[in-house]
């Protein structure tokens, strides 16, 4: 049987390549798919202190987190492919202006 902690330790990493593809890329959906990289490492951690703690809460949390992935996709996707369309161009330097 695999140790917890190996979960954890596996879900630090996938965090942190998620960071370093929001950090590093510019292409916005590589970006994007980083974020979810980053909610399904917490995904892996929370399911994995639910099973130490012999707990459902981490698996409620877990529902939670698919349906706000869920619904970045449901609405960054369009977003992102309308500005595409305008702006020819996937660099998310190019998007600086829209900022408020």
């Amino acid at each position: 049987m695999v140790p917890l902690s190996w979960y954890v330790v596996l879900s630090a990493v996938l965090f942190s390549i998620g960071v370093v593809g929001v950090l590093s890329r510019r292409n916005v959906f590589i970006i994007l798919m980083s974020i979810e990289l980053m909610l399904n490492a917490a995904n892996l951690s929370l399911v994995t202190l639910a099973r130490q703690t012999d707990t459902t809460a981490g698996a409620v949390l877990v529902f939670l987190v698919f349906v706000v992935a869920a619904a970045e996709i449901a609405i960054a996707i369009p977003i992102v492919l309308l500005l595409v369309k305008r702006r020819h161009t996937l660099d998310a330097d190019a998007y600086a202006d829209l900022k408020g």
